[in-house]
């Protein structure tokens, strides 16, 4: 496993921290299995959200350069293809399907696979230092890291060629007018600015956001009527929650409610 990815959990956040800023945090593959390890860990915990970020000044200047070429010329296409499964796409996967709500805190570049990573996150969060590029072609590769598919769902089917075919880094401010990220702070106000938002969800009702998650997260590939049955199922589960009869009579009362998740 890796050393250059750091865990701590607390206030109901676990926050998994890419730590090698001397170099921008670069990811090896050990790297994307540790962190898919501590998302793993993390449904186990009684965490409310999970919050993903770089130490320094970069989310990641994603896959690790030093390493690329090494053993792409080892074993046959299958061997290759099994290898980005196992390591790339496994940990893209458990971003985009973890039950519980991650947040991206996206503090200077993210480029390749990070970029990725980041789009994958349920919400990103940008500073003004931010910068976000789908640089594959730069290496002459194609796509990665689920962004064949996040991509074209955040900025639309021309977009999408344009920004990948062109390899093109877009700023916080441009990345935010497209809708790849949610929200650009001040850089020196950005960790608080963010808290904040991490905050909020932290204390909101988890299981009603379990659900949320999953409607949203499924609602392109759902017609309208399947969508609505969903919902109503889901709703119907919530409403059995001692956090709903709760929130019911703390609002009655005028207080705000605090949530349990039972």
């Amino acid at each position: 496993m890796s050393d250059s990815i750091d865990t701590s959990f607390a206030d109901r956040v676990v926050t998994i921290t890419m730590n090698e800023p001397e170099r921008g945090n670069p990811l090896s593959r050990d790297d994307y299995l540790t962190i898919y390890d501590a998302l793993q860990a993390a449904r186990d915990t009684d965490a409310r959200c999970v919050v993903l970020e770089g130490a320094g000044d970069a989310f990641s200047s994603g896959f690790d350069v030093e390493s690329m070429g090494e053993s792409d010329d080892d074993g046959t296409l299958h061997d290759s293809v099994e290898q980005i499964q196992r390591h790339e796409h496994r940990l893209v996967r458990e971003l985009i399907t973890h039950p519980l709500p991650i947040i991206g805190k996206i503090d200077g570049p993210a480029i390749g696979d990070a970029a990725g990573f980041a789009i994958a996150c349920d919400i990103p969060l940008a500073s003004e230092r931010t910068r976000i590029g789908f640089s594959h072609v730069r290496f002459g590769l194609s796509m990665d890291c689920g962004i064949s598919y996040v991509l074209p769902r955040l900025v639309g089917r021309g977009l999408a060629m344009e920004l990948a075919m062109t390899g093109r880094i877009v700023d916080g401010e441009r990345a935010q007018e497209l809708g790849l990220v949610n929200h650009v702070f001040a850089t020196d106000e950005f960790e608080a600015r963010a808290d904040e938002i991490v905050s909020e969800i932290a204390t909101g009702p988890p299981i009603a956001l379990k659900h949320i998650k999953e409607l949203v997260r499924t609602s392109h590939e759902t017609s309208l009527e399947d969508a609505l049955a969903n919902e109503a199922t889901r709703q119907t589960i919530v409403f059995e929650t001692e956090d709903y009869r709760r929130a019911v009579e703390a609002l009655r009362e005028g207080e705000e409610p605090e949530f349990r998740g039972r």
